[in-house]
């Protein structure tokens, strides 16, 4: 398929991109190739290829889900700018 420039400046209306006039034929050239690679796609028979939701077959593992509190309040602490008796130090905002 080849694309023209009216037909280039019409796409890049509608992407709203500012497409100068000297650049028109060499993005239609770059365009028109684009569209024949995906012509070429079309052609391949995929009717016997089941839909696939990934590369490989894969189900998530389960874990126990058990309420913890990390058992890294320390290091977890280390990065506070200041703390108060194992919690975060906040400034107070409502007087």
């Amino acid at each position: 398929m080849s694309l023209d420039d009216a037909t280039v400046r019409k796409i890049a209306t509608l992407a709203r991109i500012d497409v100068a006039d000297a650049d028109l034929a060499p993005l239609a050239k770059e365009l028109s190739g684009i569209m024949s690679w995906i012509e070429q796609l079309q052609e391949v028979d995929t009717d016997s290829v089941e839909p696939m939701s990934g590369g490989t077959d894969m189900t998530l593992g389960w874990r126990k889900d058990a309420v913890s509190d990390g058992g890294h309040a320390d290091k977890v602490l280390a990065n506070a700018p200041e703390s108060h008796e194992g919690f975060f130090g906040v400034p107070k905002v409502i007087e």
